[in-house]
């Protein structure tokens, strides 16, 4: 089964943490589910590597359960160890960095913004 491509079992127990494993030098992302509304993914950041800093036009949430990441948003650094979470807001500049490996849950919500902002 390729782990990249499918949605987890529904009404199964998951542990997140184990559902994803670091590959060197990678980004690795599974999604838990995909729907019109919204995502939530498990990703998997190497050291020394970076998700391209970009802007969204819906909210994103994002908790570590492994590590510690580097958050930027609008220029403003914030570090978050496992456990933590914080929310990005829509239309912010953002990127995440890994200065050690970890793993997070990204959750996006496309649903109550209005269609002629995007």
């Amino acid at each position: 089964m390729n782990m990249q491509d499918t949605e987890l079992k529904k009404s199964t127990t998951h542990i997140l943490i184990e559902i994803i494993e670091y590959l060197p030098n990678s980004i690795v992302t599974k999604t838990i589910i995909r729907k019109t509304t919204g995502n939530v993914s498990v990703v998997a950041i190497d050291t020394g590597e970076t998700l391209a800093e970009k802007i969204s036009p819906f909210d994103t949430f994002i908790q570590i359960i492994d590590g510690n990441a580097e958050v930027v948003i609008d220029g403003v650094m914030n570090m978050l160890k496992t456990g933590e979470a914080i929310i990005i807001p829509a239309h912010t500049s953002h990127l995440v960095k890994a200065n050690e490996r970890f793993k997070m849950v990204s959750t996006i919500i496309k649903s109550g913004y209005d269609e002629a902002i995007l």
